[in-house]
């Protein structure tokens, strides 16, 4: 029994001395878009499309699917793609993350992949009433 009780706390030093955080990298950035419009197909699942501004990215334009694969009441998943020009040049990103419903907001947490070979953290605010799909991105280190 003693030697269970010596090897627990060795383990979970052991896992905490292993484990990576993500790191936020420099040059976080807001990106404010207005939705162009939202449907939906069968009643269960959402699409929304919004288009503003990148920051250095340029011009945005994204396209979600939300849904609620688990069934559970005001939270989700959603699947996406982005697109974005600035100038000549052209960006693509996939995007996949979670939503949750709080008050009159949904709020959206996603890691997204960029064709420019970024990986992006991102945190943001659905308001449907004023149209809006604001967020916070910064690049993964």
């Amino acid at each position: 029994m003693k030697k269970i009780i010596l090897l627990l706390p060795m383990l979970l030093i052991g896992f905490i001395s292993f484990s990576q955080d993500i790191k936020f990298g420099e040059g976080e950035f807001e990106v404010k878009t207005t939705i162009d419009a939202v449907y939906t197909e069968n009643g269960d699942n959402y699409k929304l499309t919004s288009s503003g501004d990148a920051g250095e990215y340029g011009k945005v334009y994204l396209s979600y699917l939300f849904t609620s694969l688990l069934d559970t009441d005001g939270q989700g998943e959603f699947t996406g793609h982005a697109w974005a020009q600035q100038g000549e040049d052209v960006q693509k990103a996939t995007l996949q993350g979670v939503w949750r419903k709080e008050g009159k907001v949904f709020k959206l947490y996603s890691l997204d992949a960029v064709t420019d070979g970024n990986l992006m953290m991102v945190s943001g605010i659905l308001d449907l009433v004023n149209q809006t799909l604001n967020f916070k991105v910064s690049p993964i280190k």
